[in-house]
């Protein structure tokens, strides 16, 4: 394992989950006012807020919550370098976001980085799955036995948490672990001499 790549991806999950704790701070100074910002459901200006919900909570409590999580699904991608989290990272906030802005309800403002653990869980869970190598799919199979009846949990309707969010999370986590997958490279036909 390179230690560096390893390195990268961690910082640059700690500065990921900084953030988070950082607009919290802010956003408990003014009172909730950044909650706002989040997604607002098939409005057109609530598309910025794909960029910005998984960064605003409501309240540390709902923050404390989705780092724990977070932290622990991350640093299995985080091993695999900066630039595969990064990847991860913002295929499951961009897709996801647009199918939670898509798919809930009116009037609603979707917030918080639990979308995001759904498609950290899910990635890592097909990853191995797509790429055929044992140690992930073990890897895999860790994260179902330890977080899937959560996971399952949070696809139920419950008031006042977004399943659209863990759903569209997941399956943002789905595509990414399609489109990322090691396997790629060596499947695409190669040029043959004759």
């Amino acid at each position: 394992m390179d230690a560096s790549r390893i390195g990268s991806g961690i910082k640059l999950l700690v500065a990921l989950v900084a953030l988070m704790w950082l607009s919290e701070a802010v956003d408990t100074a003014l009172h909730g006012r950044l909650d706002q910002y989040g997604i607002v459901a098939r409005k057109p200006d609530g598309l910025f807020g794909i960029l910005t919900a998984p960064f605003l909570h409501l309240g540390f409590g709902h923050l404390i919550s989705n780092t724990l999580p977070l932290v622990t699904l991350g640093l299995l991608i985080a091993v695999s370098g900066a630039v595969r989290l990064f990847s991860v990272t913002a295929m499951v906030v961009v897709l996801g976001g647009f199918g939670t802005w898509l798919i809930s309800p009116p009037h609603t403002i979707t917030i918080g980085a639990s979308g995001l653990v759904f498609g950290y869980a899910v990635y890592l869970v097909a990853r191995g799955l797509f790429n055929r190598r044992i140690s992930q799919v073990l890897i895999g199979v860790v994260v179902v036995l330890v977080w899937g009846s959560a996971l399952l949990g949070g696809l139920l309707p419950q008031d006042g948490i977004s399943w659209q969010g863990h759903l569209c999370g997941a399956i943002a986590g789905l595509l990414a672990a399609w489109v990322l997958t090691d396997d790629r490279k060596r499947k695409e036909p190669q040029p043959v001499k004759r």
